[in-house]
């Protein structure tokens, strides 16, 4: 027995959110470089075991001092350690050709600053760095391999015999240095410590692209331009089960793009963030305008995520056209705070995502999420919108638990049909939430009580 749940709330064209969405998109508009090629073979790179690092370098160097044009990387498989973009410069990839990026930490020095989840600091950089650059991309149909295994990066986040992860130690003292205050330039990590760099990491850039390429394991979060705008995310495909290691991370970004892309990953297939804690506060710049579509969202703990590192708040998300289904895909839509991270997450809107098979929930909002209600800085969730969506499989629609004080409000959910549940409902502490022609089919078909009763003896 299916269960319908139809009402007469209605939004009009003239408040619909969804046309905001071409606006963002018309605003997006992809790098442009000079037609001037400049292989790294030129510059002293060979295939095979030799290291290429200041081969390509060279090579970025002369682009960039040359008013730019793409730096080639041709069929082959070169090893290399962390590159450095530079203005004008788009690091091309083509057909068999792959990145092989060192697993030596210092190859990833000097420290740079950076943000580990969601808090400043200076670390190693990122496998692909940039600050401060305009215009450049990474495209081609080639690979970048990070080579992560249990054996080198992931095994700094994972406990061995009891013990606890070596990041820890790091990871509880960056936190404290941001809770008291300290510069970010007195938060030195890198040689010696255990904070994983990401793999893809633009910070303060505009104009950014990464086209076509296939990333394979990061030692953990896959894409994360940091305080960029005009980002072009397009076709990439990730495959990486290691530990946090989230397949694009938009943090405190503003015009964000997102399509035609595979995402298969050890966390969140998309985690949208803008700084943790105070020092999210402080930086003080959220993540907005953000479009995803035609992606497919496989393994991960989520499609799409919001948070928790949310501080700075985040408005303006819209996912559409995108697929969903892993038996290892816990949510399609999460968005997680508590009373430290706070933040106000609002005009969060999702339609026409096919969903297959996840664990959890179609939604969750959870509010409980780490330190839960113990802190200053309750969060807020409002106008959140899921429209003409099917799933397959899926324990319930919601997952919602927030705490008194926080403010979830507005949950609007129309023309969606949810397959396969066999789980009660879980809202607590929420405000509005509208349905509109939903329709919830059990996994199994329930037995009536009541009809037994009325059966003739």
């Amino acid at each position: 027995m299916a269960a319908a749940f139809a009402g007469c709330a209605t939004v009009s064209a003239a408040s619909d959110p969804w046309s905001e969405e071409a606006a963002i998109v018309a605003r997006i508009h992809a790098p442009q470089f000079p037609h001037h090629d400049f292989p790294i073979t030129d510059y002293g790179a060979s295939a095979g075991r030799s290291d290429s690092s200041a081969a390509i370098r060279k090579a970025i160097q002369a682009c960039h001092d040359a008013g730019g044009g793409r730096v080639i990387v041709p069929s082959g498989v070169f090893d290399t350690g962390g590159i450095r973009l530079l203005s004008k410069v788009e690091l091309h990839l083509e057909d068999g050709a792959t990145l092989r990026f060192s697993t030596d930490p210092a190859a990833y020095l000097p420290v740079v600053t950076t943000r580990w989840e969601g808090t400043e600091c200076m670390n190693y950089a990122a496998f692909i760095y940039a600050y401060d650059q305009e215009d450049i991309a990474v495209t081609g149909n080639g690979t970048l391999d990070g080579q992560a295994s249990d054996e080198n990066w992931w095994a700094w986040a994972k406990h061995a015999g009891g013990t606890r992860a070596r990041a820890t130690t790091d990871v509880r003292a960056l936190n404290d240095l941001a809770d008291r205050g300290v510069p970010v330039e007195g938060r030195v990590f890198g040689a010696g410590h255990f904070l994983r760099p990401n793999f893809f990491q633009p910070y303060r850039c505009r104009n950014v692209l990464i086209e076509g390429v296939t990333i394979l394991r990061s030692p953990m979060w896959e894409l994360n331009p940091e305080l960029c705008t005009n980002v072009t995310v397009r076709n990439v495909k990730i495959s990486t089960g290691g530990p946090n290691n989230d397949g694009c991370d938009p943090e405190s970004c503003r015009d964000v793009l997102v399509e035609g892309c595979v995402f298969n990953t050890g966390d969140d297939c998309m985690a949208i963030k803008s700084g943790r804690n105070d020092d999210g506060r402080r930086v003080g710049v959220p993540v907005e305008n953000l479009v995803i579509r035609k992606c497919s969202m496989q393994d991960g703990h989520a499609g799409v995520a919001i948070g928790s590192e949310i501080s700075g708040d985040c408005r303006n998300v819209f996912v559409e056209d995108c697929t969903m289904d892993s038996p290892h895909l816990e949510r399609a839509l999460r968005i997680k705070s508590n009373a430290r991270r706070g933040g106000v997450v609002e005009g969060i809107h999702m339609r026409r995502v096919t969903i297959g098979r996840v664990t959890e929930a179609v939604l969750t909002v959870d509010f409980q999420y780490e330190e839960g209600s113990h802190g200053a800085f309750p969060p807020t969730v409002r106008d959140v919108s899921i429209e003409d969506t099917t799933a397959k499989a899926s324990p319930r629609l919601f997952f919602i638990t927030g705490f008194k004080g926080a403010t979830i409000d507005n949950i609007r959910i129309s023309h969606c049909t949810i397959g396969g549940v066999d789980s009660p409902e879980l809202i607590e502490y929420a405000g509005r939430i509208e349905l509109d022609n939903v329709m919830v089919i059990p996994a199994k078909a329930p037995h009536s009580q009541s009809s037994r009763a009325l059966a003739p003896n």
